[in-house]
């Protein structure tokens, strides 16, 4: 099923990679509602462009459980995390490397976004996520053989 094409960006066919098993820890399924419920201001900004498949009519989760972990937003059909890192980060290095390292290691990637860049950089913050899915999920056209220079076979 990694065939399946879900989006195009910039007119670059986007592949799903889907993952059939995830860990999920039951015992955070009312914190992960709560938190849906309250979320911050970063997170409900960057929430309204991308829900209802407004980003490239790619499906985001908010809020989702995976392993003893909730992650802000996870696009299931790439294995694809989205962290917008507020004040709540701050002084854990630790614990986010840690947790990085579990996510990363069921084959998942974490995209972090700064939460000031989304209150004051949104459509950058957009753009530069899509260049992200593009070179990580994206199909590239085949260079043609032979030198570079030359456009053509040796």
């Amino acid at each position: 099923m990694d065939n399946q094409i879900i989006a195009t960006i910039n007119n670059i066919p986007i592949y799903a990679k889907y993952f059939p098993y995830l860990p999920v820890n039951p015992d955070l399924k009312d914190w992960s509602k709560k938190l849906r419920k309250t979320g911050n201001y970063p997170e409900v900004v960057f929430w309204k462009q991308v829900n209802r498949k407004k980003f490239h009519n790619i499906d985001f989760d908010r809020q989702r459980i995976i392993g003893n972990y909730i992650v802000d937003f996870y696009i299931k059909s790439l294995g694809l995390i989205v962290e917008i890192d507020g004040t709540s980060h701050n002084d854990k290095e630790a614990y986010d490397s840690r947790r990085d390292n579990f996510l990363q290691s069921l084959g998942l990637k974490v995209y972090r976004i700064s939460y000031l860049r989304v209150l004051h950089d949104l459509d950058n913050v957009i753009v530069e996520l899509e260049n992200f899915i593009i070179k990580n999920y994206g199909e590239f056209p085949t260079p043609p053989c032979g030198h570079p220079s030359e456009g053509g076979e040796l």
